[in-house]
């Protein structure tokens, strides 16, 4: 089995809402679970999906005292990549993104691309507010979880 049918595996599980697939083809074999996890007993314990949740930026620490200045603590919300695949911030290579810094963002709005398996799977926002930070270039390669983007709610 090669790794582009390994992944219309995983996106044939993630389109179906599969958490296991036990596959056996002659002697080759493949065992594939998402959204679980190992106990140290052995059982497998299946993790709850997780909508975005605000996360604390950890303030930057200074080496001198004198410089200290009180730190703003800001609480972000992470859209991150329901899949493996590649990042597109455009619709199309000569188009603007969908997005920058600064955009206000709605639940439903489309945030960027990506790509698995030659499909293109349009990535909403899934929270309200302020683009703060773009975490991945385009065109790079993206893994499941990874964070795309932080949102300041608004």
């Amino acid at each position: 089995m090669d790794i582009e049918q390994i992944r219309e595996l995983v996106r044939l599980m993630v389109d179906n809402d599969l958490a296991e697939l036990d596959i056996t083809d002659g002697e080759s074999k493949i065992k594939l679970r998402r959204g679980t996890t190992v106990e140290p007993s052995g059982v497998y314990v299946p993790s709850v999906p997780s909508l975005p949740q605000p996360v604390q930026q950890a303030p930057e620490e200074s080496n001198e005292a004198s410089e200290a200045s009180p730190q703003v603590e800001e609480n972000f919300v992470e859209i991150t990549s329901p899949m493996v695949g590649t990042f597109y911030a455009a619709p199309s290579p000569d188009s603007d993104p969908y997005i920058s810094v600064g955009s206000k963002v709605s639940d439903d709005t489309v945030v960027c691309i990506v790509e698995a398996m030659k499909v293109m799977n349009e990535i909403k926002a899934g929270c309200t507010g302020t683009i703060a930070e773009i975490c991945v270039k385009n065109a790079q390669p993206v893994e499941f979880g990874q964070v795309l983007f932080k949102v300041k709610p608004s």
